[in-house]
């Protein structure tokens, strides 16, 4: 038997800066839950307005949003001041009362609602067939139960999320009912449309998913350090410092939110790991973090299964996931993840030091290859991360400036200048703008380099040649940022600047020649037919 539920409520008071000000986001994780319950949307009435209840008045803006059975989702039915949706919330009110008597309503979920006006109807129908009720909203709750409704679970909203709430709900139905039930932890949207989420934390545990969200943290340092060093910003320095002091913290908030997929409950416990891993460096913060989103994802499930409020299943969840995980990595893990990233920074230093040209040469020939077959995300990019922690400029990352982004930089340009057809120029074009200002879309010059050979060739002399210099000039740089800031925030501007303009300027030469030469040939053999 397929039971069917109705929501009712409003955008709420305190619930409007909890997830009320998006209705269908709120709407949308509750009804990705109650499929995976078996559950169905029989009937609902949200009134949505555009600011919180706690300050609205008569004429603040509003809407009234309804379940098409049809269509099989939410649609807004009424817009206007919030009376004008009021007076049609009650009608609406009505019909769903009609329907509880008529016995297709089998259970309720309520939020904010307004139980002695705009869903006085439907309440008094829920409790005259004794539904079962679960909801949010301490006040409205309290006076629910009192009108003599069969509530099986109430909570407050402080502290709660749109997917927290979901999950409660759902969980006091399905144990109601005596219902299998998983909650789904990932995307509503995606859910909704049949992508299904990954049941298990242990499986959207991906290191170059959490490096690459955290870069914009390690590029925000050098930038400082950048700065730093104008005359009479100096006192900058001391916002670098604190700034590396944060990377374990901003790696671990993005692994815990990216494990457990928990939104708000996962930043805090992140945050709390995060704090406590900060002597374990970035290995240590991520370490932590991804340790916080496990443990967090099965205490949330473990207090709903309790029955504990929603309020207080966000507050054990987050608080006390991130203090294990943290205190883990505190007492135990720290000393050898900083090891370890010490470590390999050593590591990289030492082959460098052999010989920086070769060393140089040798990274430089292979950056293509590896971008091209994945290497450089999965390996390269945490390599350049690991580098900055200390410095905030890498050996690696200046590389990845001269090799990937100026070699780019200098196909596009050719073939902006220099096209094999007019067609190409349009397309050279975007990708130039986006790596000379942007330090990154390396992928803009792929079209020129996979339909020529020579062009290919010439990409990966050019950043050989570009990271020989780096190495022979001791860089240290990073990409990700525009091509006239790279220099200021390296070691060394004029090495940094000497092997950007060469590697740009080589790759250049090459693409223009190139695309001269099969332009000659393409004139001769139109004459010769």
């Amino acid at each position: 038997m397929n039971r069917q539920i109705a929501i009712i409520g409003s955008s709420g008071g305190n619930l409007y800066n909890l997830g009320g000000k998006d209705p269908r986001k709120l709407l949308d994780e509750i009804l990705m839950q109650l499929e995976s319950a078996g559950l169905s949307c029989g009937a609902l009435q949200f009134i949505a307005a555009q600011v919180s209840m706690d300050a609205a008045k008569d004429t603040s803006p509003a809407a009234l949003y309804s379940w098409n059975i049809s269509q099989g989702e939410p649609v807004v039915i009424a817009e206007g001041t919030l009376q004008q949706v009021n007076q049609a919330a009650e009608r609406l009110d009505r019909e769903i009362a009609e329907q509880i008597e008529l016995g297709e309503i089998d259970g309720i979920i309520v939020m904010s609602a307004d139980p002695e006006g705009s869903n006085r109807h439907a309440i008094e129908a829920a409790a005259k067939f004794r539904l079962p009720v679960t909801g949010t909203g301490g006040t409205s709750m309290a006076i629910i139960q009192t009108k003599g409704a069969h509530v099986i679970a109430a909570s407050g909203t402080t502290g709660t999320t749109n997917r927290t709430r979901a999950v409660t709900f759902v969980t006091s139905l399905s144990k109601h009912w005596r219902l299998t039930y998983r909650p789904v932890i990932g995307n509503a949207a995606a859910n909704l449309h049949g992508a299904s989420g990954s049941s298990s934390p242990w499986r959207r545990i991906n290191i170059r998913g959490i490096m690459m969200a955290s870069l914009p943290g390690f590029i925000g340092m050098a930038l400082i350090l950048a700065v730093s060093k104008i005359p009479g910003l100096s006192p900058l320095t001391e916002v670098f410092d604190l700034l590396i002091k944060a990377l374990p913290v901003i790696v671990a908030v993005i692994a815990a939110k990216q494990v457990s997929e928990l939104d708000e409950v996962s930043i805090v416990a992140g945050i709390v790991a995060g704090v406590l891993s900060v002597e374990g460096g970035i290995i240590g913060g991520i370490i932590g973090g991804i340790g916080a989103g496990i443990i967090v994802h099965y205490i949330f499930r473990q207090c709903v299964e309790w029955r504990f409020p929603a309020t207080t299943v966000n507050i054990v969840a987050g608080g006390i996931s991130g203090l294990i995980a943290g205190l883990l990595v505190y007492f135990l893990i720290a000393p050898i993840a900083l090891s370890a990233g010490q470590g390999i920074r050593f590591l990289i230093e030492t082959l460098v030091s052999w010989s920086p040209a070769i060393a140089g040469l040798i990274a430089g020939l292979l950056i293509w290859p590896a971008i091209i077959g994945g290497v450089y995300h999965a390996a390269i990019l945490p390599i350049v991360l690991l580098e900055m922690e200390t410095t905030s400029n890498s050996f690696l990352g200046a590389v990845d400036m001269v090799g990937l982004v100026m070699v780019s930089a200098g196909i596009t340009l050719a073939n902006i200048i220099a096209p094999r057809d007019k067609g190409e120029a349009a397309v050279a074009a975007p990708g130039f703008a986006i790596n000379m200002g942007f330090g990154t879309f390396v992928e803009a010059a792929y079209p020129f380099m996979f339909s020529n050979k020579l062009v290919f060739a010439g990409a990966i002399a050019s950043a050989g040649l570009g990271g020989m210099l780096v190495g022979l000039f001791g860089v240290r740089g990073t990409a990700y940022v525009p091509s006239f800031i790279g220099p200021i925030t390296s070691n060394n501007t004029f090495g940094f600047l000497i092997s950007m303009a060469a590697s740009m300027l080589c790759s250049f030469l090459i693409t223009f020649f190139v695309n001269k030469l099969s332009g000659y040939r393409d004139a001769k053999n139109t004459v010769s037919m």
